[in-house]
């Protein structure tokens, strides 16, 4: 039973958005939205997801995949090209966020920032009553794993430059500071280049 086999290691469904970089894969499972990558190539990113949640990743078109991880990927798909197109400010969907708790209290704190609105690293960690860790900040930033939904674009560094984004497994610092860039254009906080 190739199928029943299959299914006990399915452990998330995964889809692709467009935006204006390139691709956004988009993953979910039971709980919701496990990941969103903004740079990585279709293959490298369901070899990661799968070795990082030790299971099978699935394209949302497989047959194999339950009603309710494609709900929660079509409603993701819906409102991710809604916010890339200027027409939402805030998502209404579920996140599986799989962190440790020092990033799960850093991640909460940037999920609190509004639409369009930028703080600096230590800003947060001060926040999160955490001050002097705007390192450790940013390095839960760029472990972030849902970008764009758990805003970590919104943070930047203290003197007001974009410091750093790890929302994108591009190689390039600078293409992903372009992306960073135009995540913060969006919203209106930063000028278009």
């Amino acid at each position: 039973m190739r199928q029943t086999a299959r299914m006990t290691g399915l452990v998330a469904a995964f889809t692709i958005c467009p935006a204006p970089w390139g691709p956004l894969h988009v993953a979910a499972t039971a709980t919701g939205i496990v990941a969103v990558n903004l740079g990585s190539e279709t293959p490298d990113f369901v070899d990661g997801l799968a070795r990082r949640l030790h299971g099978t990743v699935l394209p949302l078109e497989d047959g194999e995949v339950p009603a309710d991880w494609r709900a929660t990927l079509d409603a993701a798909t819906q409102q991710l090209g809604d916010y890339l197109a200027g027409g939402r400010s805030a998502f209404g969907l579920p996140i599986d966020l799989r962190v440790s708790d020092w990033d799960r209290l850093v991640l909460g704190g940037a999920a609190r920032l509004q639409y369009g609105e930028m703080v600096g690293y230590g800003e947060l960690a001060r926040r999160i009553g955490r001050p002097g860790a705007a390192q450790a900040v940013g390095g839960a930033m760029g472990r972030n794993p849902v970008p764009i939904l758990v805003p970590c674009h919104r943070v930047i560094a203290g003197d007001g430059t974009l410091g750093g984004y790890g929302g994108s497994n591009y190689a390039d610092r600078q293409a992903a500071l372009a992306i960073k860039r135009e995540l913060l254009a969006i919203e209106g906080a930063w000028p278009r280049s």
